[in-house]
C-alpha cells in the first residue's frame, strides 16, 4: 500500500498564527464559498416537489398543493415560485392565501399571473 503524503505542516502555515476569531472568520469565509453554488442553484432552479413542500407549509393539503403546482407548471410559472404566485394573487386581489391557491388550481388566476410576471421577465 502506498504511504499517504502528508502536507499538513505545509497547509497549516497560513493558519498557525491566526487567533481563534480569525480562524472562525476564515472558516465561515470558506463555508460561504462552498455553499455559494448551491445558493445559486436554489435561486434559479426549483422542482415540483420543492414547490409542493412550500405550499404544504402555507397550509394547503397535499392534494391542493399538487393541483396548484401542476397548473403553474403547465403555464411555465413554476420558476416564479408557487408560494410567490399564491401570495401575489392573494395580495393583488385582496383575498386569503387559501382562496388564491384555489383560484390558481382552477386556472382562474393564470392569465393575471402571466401578465404580472411578463412585466418582470
Amino acid at each position: 500500500m502506498k504511504e499517504r503524503q502528508d502536507d499538513f505542516d505545509k497547509r497549516r502555515t497560513q493558519l498557525k498564527n491566526m487567533t481563534d476569531a480569525e480562524l472562525k472568520a476564515y472558516f465561515y469565509e470558506l463555508s460561504d464559498k462552498i455553499v455559494d453554488p448551491f445558493m445559486e442553484l436554489g435561486e434559479h432552479y426549483t422542482s415540483k416537489s420543492v414547490e409542493r413542500s412550500v405550499l404544504l407549509r402555507m397550509g394547503f393539503s397535499s392534494i391542493e398543493a399538487k393541483k396548484i403546482v401542476d397548473m403553474l407548471n403547465e403555464n411555465n410559472l413554476l420558476r416564479k415560485g408557487a408560494g410567490h404566485c399564491v401570495y401575489r394573487v392573494a395580495r393583488d386581489n385582496q383575498i386569503s392565501i387559501r382562496d388564491a391557491g384555489h383560484q390558481i388550481a382552477e386556472g382562474k388566476a393564470i392569465d393575471t399571473l402571466l401578465e404580472v410576471f411578463s412585466n418582470h421577465a
